[in-house]
Formats: C-alpha cells, sequence, structure tokens
C-alpha cells in the first residue's frame, strides 16, 4: 500500500498565450477550478498506475474542499486521514502557456495543518510506501520519515518546491525525486548526494529523460517518451506517483523508472494535472515506446 502524505489543493488553471514578464499583464482564456496539489496529484497516479493509495492532509471546510477532493474520491483513493480545519483548502494559480509552458504560485491554506500526528502506527511497516513532498510543513515530512524508516516502510521524497534537507533527515530516505533546478538545494555533486541516501537519487530533466544516482556510486539513463506537449503541470507528480506505485508493486527501480517517465509524457498531452494522468494501460502501451 502507498501513503501520501501532502498537499490538497484547488488549481485555478487560466490558459494564456505566453506567460507575463514581471509587471506585465496578459489577457487569458476562460478559466477552470480543478483538483490539484502535489499531494493529491501524486496520490491519484499512483492509484491509476494501479496501487492502493490511502491520501493524509488537510482541507478547509469550504466549497474548495470538495473540489480538492473529487477526483481522488471518484478513483478510489481512501480519504479517512484527510481531516478537515477551519483554515481555507489551498489554492494554486496556474498560468499556461500555448507553448505548455507554466507558472504557479500557491496558497498554502490548510496544508499548513498537515501534520505527521495523523498516520497511525498500524499504516508504517515493512511493505508500505510512503510518499512525501514539500507543500506541507516540511518538520512534519522529517518526522513521518523518520517514523516510516525505522518501522521499515519504503520512504520517498519529492523536494518540490526545493528546500534544504536536513543531515539527520537524508538518513530516513530510500529514494529522493527532484527535478534538475530542484536538484540544486543538495549541491553541485549529485553523485555524492545521492550515497547519502538509502537508495537513490533520482533527477527528472522534463523531455531529455532522467538519471537516477544510486547509492552504490552506479547510475541509471532513462529516457523521456516522445510526444508533443500541451501542458506540463503535474507531469512531474504523475512521474513520482508512478515510481511509487512500480515499486510498490515490486518492479526493479530501472522499470519503475522506465513506467514513471512513460506516465509523465503521456500527462503532458492534456491540459491540467489530475484530469491528464493516465492508467495502468496506457502507461503500460507507452513504456513500450520508450528506447532501450
Amino acid at each position: 500500500m502507498i501513503l501520501v502524505f501532502g498537499s490538497l489543493n484547488v488549481d485555478v488553471l487560466l490558459p494564456v498565450p505566453r506567460l507575463p514578464q514581471p509587471g506585465e499583464t496578459v489577457l487569458g482564456g476562460d478559466y477552470r477550478l480543478l483538483p490539484g496539489g502535489k499531494g493529491a496529484n501524486q496520490a491519484l497516479a499512483a492509484r491509476r498506475a494501479g496501487a492502493a493509495v490511502a491520501m493524509v492532509g488537510a482541507v478547509g471546510g469550504d466549497d474548495f474542499a470538495e473540489v480538492a477532493l473529487s477526483g481522488l474520491r471518484d478513483a478510489g483513493v481512501d480519504l479517512a486521514l484527510v481531516r478537515r480545519t477551519a483554515t481555507p483548502t489551498g489554492c494554486a494559480l496556474i498560468m499556461v502557456s500555448m507553448a505548455g509552458e507554466n507558472l504557479i504560485a500557491v496558497a498554502s491554506g490548510a496544508n499548513r495543518e498537515a501534520a505527521a500526528a495523523d498516520v497511525p502506527d498500524a499504516l508504517l511497516a515493512p511493505g508500505s510506501t510512503v510518499v512525501c513532498q514539500m507543500e506541507v510543513p516540511a518538520v512534519e515530512n522529517w518526522a513521518l520519515l523518520r517514523r516510516a524508516r525505522t518501522a521499515g516502510a519504503r520512504t520517498i521524497l519529492n523536494l518540490a518546491p526545493a528546500a534544504p534537507v536536513p543531515s539527520d533527515a537524508i538518513d530516513d530516505i530510500d529514494i529522493l525525486v527532484a527535478n534538475q533546478g530542484e536538484a540544486l538545494a543538495l549541491g553541485a555533486d549529485l553523485a555524492a548526494a545521492a550515497r547519502r541516501l538509502r537508495q537513490a537519487l533520482v533527477v527528472t530533466h522534463g523531455a531529455a529523460g532522467s538519471q537516477a544516482f544510486l547509492r552504490d556510486g552506479g547510475d541509471i539513463d532513462v529516457p523521456a517518451l516522445p510526444i508533443a506537449a500541451a501542458d506540463t503541470t503535474g507531469a512531474g507528480d504523475t512521474f513520482v506517483g508512478v515510481l511509487a506505485a512500480g515499486l510498490d508493486q515490486r518492479l526493479a527501480l530501472t522499470a519503475a523508472l522506465r513506467r514513471a517517465s512513460a506516465a509523465a509524457g503521456l500527462a503532458c498531452r492534456a491540459h491540467g494535472a489530475q484530469s491528464a494522468m493516465p492508467d495502468a494501460a496506457a502507461i503500460d502501451a507507452a513504456v513500450k515506446r520508450l528506447r532501450t
């Protein structure tokens, strides 16, 4: 089983002809309200890839809460550990250009109240996978990752948005996933950073694929799926969720990374984050199109 501890947002998605420069106003098309948040996105991606998934986090008592939870509920993600608070549900403002590039600002809202203590010890055991990101209080991530590692669970941290990772927290992470910009927070020597982890550092490079730096000094190069991108929003979250699902299903790391790469590519073909995430059958077909 996969337990995702993280953010739940409503995405306000606005298509624009191009991303604005500082101080510039750009007129866009009609906006849409969509479920999002890195935690929720990764939970949905893992669920669509075939894993059993539970979500842990917080939403407000407002109308946005139902929007934020709708995609997860429809997909069959366990929401019993999502807490309601008096703070408004998190909200992300997303501009997407005709070229598929995006610009995102996030109001954390109830995500600031996500608490590691909400996770029962019974869910942290060998055979379970705990996935965290950086849109909830970092101290809660470190507390949960420590408990999970001590209990023998697999631990995955997506370093997004980028932030420093305390040296004692590094010891509790099996796999750390970051894009090439976020990886700068780990220092210039990525191979050295990987040796501090329990298994691997995975760095994604968009259309150039990804690379896994292994604790033992080895590395794995993973190609990207060749696609014409309509919207890259949620591609990174799809990668993380599908990677977690593959490992939870006992795939070897290389195979899990290839599925994650194929799924991330598929997620770029449509607008929105959760609405564009592929299912297991689509991922299986796309993996065959990756170069070997």
